[in-house]
């Protein structure tokens, strides 16, 4: 195990190290920067300010200082928020983080759930209302399916509130502050989670009616083991491989996809803060998101390693 991982590291360093390249190519190219947004300076004035925030140096000098400070914690400095960019992501991610985690875990215990339990009563009623309800919540874009759920949840009859993390100038400490921030975040952690429930559950409810046709079930069943041994210790076992795969993909998708989430019930998360950073172009912190989104990328791609490698000794036997 510790060798595979090792590997699968390792090759993880030149892929950043590839990422980083295009992210600072691809923003350092684009027409435009910062200065330019503000279109009462004039042209010495502009100027001198290119000077002080750098803009004004070749390219290649300017990707081999960003590359050096991200290496020591230093992602640059916001040209709108005038604060270091680390400082700028460090409470709003922390924000989106609330909302990820929590829809992350609701949704790979109801798709894990209500996968195994339809494919083991596949086309029963059970099973034809769990796939027109999944088919349902995939076709329903995130933007209407939040208004829906703000419409009746918390305009109609006011169960939620509409909008932010807390209750303005509500001044709750301790476990009211806490239940306070749980009731706001009910509806956008909601929304996420029907927006990436329906293909988990899809796909494991597909790999289970596949692994158990198999003949290891059957001998299995005929041993007298009891179905749920059956289902939950040999079938999901080995269902789950390619669920897997998908779960890498789903952490990096709950913080880049909680964009427009974020933006419905005005929640303070790093999409709040991602949309306003592409109106003033301000592109270190574009660059300082879009790379730690490539680092949770890569970060759950090798925790999806790890568990493919729990789950199947086979591959790290390898």
């Amino acid at each position: 195990m510790r060798t595979y991982m090792s590997k699968r590291v390792l090759f993880a360093i030149p892929t950043l190290f590839g990422a980083t390249l295009l992210i600072f190519f691809i923003f350092a190219l684009t027409p435009g920067d910062f200065v330019d947004s503000d279109l009462s300076l004039s042209a010495e004035r502009a100027a001198e300010l290119r000077s002080v925030y750098g803009l004004d140096k070749p390219v290649l000098q300017r990707y081999v200082t960003w590359i050096s400070n991200a290496l020591h914690g230093n992602l640059g400095y916001s040209l709108k928020y005038q604060q270091p960019v680390a400082d700028v992501l460090k409470t709003y991610i922390a924000n989106s983080f609330i909302l990820s985690s929590i829809s992350l875990l609701l949704t790979w215990v109801f798709a894990v759930s209500a996968g195994v339990f339809s494919a083991v009563r596949r086309y029963s009623w059970f099973d034809g209302v769990l796939t027109l309800i999944v088919f349902a919540t995939m076709s329903f874009p995130t933007f209407f399916l939040a208004l829906l759920l703000i419409k009746f949840f918390a305009v109609d009859w006011a169960m939620f509130p509409v909008s932010g993390m807390q209750t303005t100038n509500s001044g709750e400490t301790g476990l009211a502050h806490l239940w306070d921030v749980a009731r706001h975040a009910v509806l956008p952690v909601a929304v996420l989670t029907i927006a990436s429930v329906g293909s988990v559950t899809r796909v494991i409810r597909s790999d289970v009616i596949n692994v158990i046709k198999q003949d290891f079930i059957r001998t299995a069943r005929a041993k007298g083991l009891k179905e749920k041994t059956v289902v939950y210790k040999h079938a999901l076992r080995n269902a789950i491989l390619p669920a897997i795969t998908l779960l890498g993909l789903e952490i990096p998708f709950l913080f880049s996809g909680a964009i427009i989430t974020e933006q419905l019930f005005a929640w303070p998360g790093v999409g709040f803060i991602h949309m306003e950073a592409i109106s003033s172009r301000d592109y270190p912190v574009l660059m300082g998101f879009t790379l730690f989104l490539t680092v949770i990328t890569i970060l759950g791609n090798l925790f999806a390693e790890w568990l493919y490698a729990v789950a199947d000794p086979r591959i790290r036997l390898k």
